[in-house]
């Protein structure tokens, strides 16, 4: 199982303290694409409530932007200057969308802060709406409807991953201790899950190798058990996987010399 950290450093201390409980361990960085399509509407407000009228998944967005212009509005005064720290709020991307465009209809003065030339009419103002392409069921419909346009992001990021090497429930566990200060919450259910199924994983095939001394009785035995299924209180695992998969696991457990693998042969 691996952890992904957000940077180099938390990569390195996050691999030391892991060592120093005695849990083996590697740190690996990738630099890795990542792509985002959307489909955009460009349009002042008040059209954007005409298309919402044959696209209602729209009024949500439009909601939560009249909110966001609100909010930014309701006590900025004509001729006063905010920080960009006051206006803006990273959990709100609505917030960005209205500043975007104050900024371009002219409504703001963009220097060292922020400062109201005038107020607009949220009816005349021009927003930028990006929507999910799981949002629309016909994409073709509503690019040519909606006078939408597709935009593809490509972000190009650098990731940092400390890889576990253990297959011991309790070393599992206590490496998820560990790592917890250190790893989104996400990744650090990913990673368990993934180290229980690999636990699990390799429990079963060194049962299966006490009998079955041939790699290829083995990995028929074990593909005849598939899906192997874990249960706890509330949760489950369903835990698939092809014999090219299987090779490749039987090296693992023989780098961490758990077994021992030449030709048809296996030693536990």
């Amino acid at each position: 199982m691996r952890f992904e950290v957000l940077t180099r450093e938390d990569m390195i201390e996050l691999s030391r303290e892991l060592s120093r409980a005695g849990i083996m361990n590697k740190t690996k960085e990738e630099v890795e694409w990542e792509v985002q399509h959307f489909l955009v509407i460009r349009e002042r407000y008040y059209e954007l409530v005409e298309t919402a009228e044959r696209y209602p998944f729209i009024w949500d967005k439009l909601e939560e932007v009249r909110q966001a212009f609100d909010a930014i509005l309701s006590k900025w005064e004509q001729g006063e200057e905010k920080d960009v720290e006051e206006l803006f709020d990273e959990a709100d991307i609505n917030r960005l969308v209205v500043l975007t465009a104050l900024i371009e209809g002219g409504y703001i003065e963009n220097g060292e802060k922020l400062r109201l030339i005038k107020k607009p009419e949220l009816d005349e103002l021009v927003l930028e709406l990006r929507f999910s392409l799981e949002d629309i069921d016909d994409l073709e419909e509503f690019e040519r409807e909606a006078n939408a346009g597709l935009v593809a992001e490509f972000t190009l990021m650098k990731h940092y991953y400390v890889e576990v090497m253990e297959i011991e429930k309790e070393l599992i566990q206590k490496a998820v201790d560990i790592a917890e200060g250190y790893v989104t919450e996400e990744s650090l259910v990913d990673a368990l899950f993934v180290g229980i199924a690999k636990s699990v994983l390799a429990d079963v095939i060194l049962e299966l190798a006490e009998e079955k001394r041939k790699k290829n009785e083995l990995i028929e035995a074990l593909l005849s058990r598939e899906p192997i299924v874990v249960e706890g209180r509330r949760e489950k695992i369903n835990l698939y996987f092809d014999e090219e998969a299987i090779e490749d696991f039987l090296k693992e457990l023989q780098t961490l010399g758990y077994l021992k693998v030449k030709g048809n042969r296996i030693w536990v």
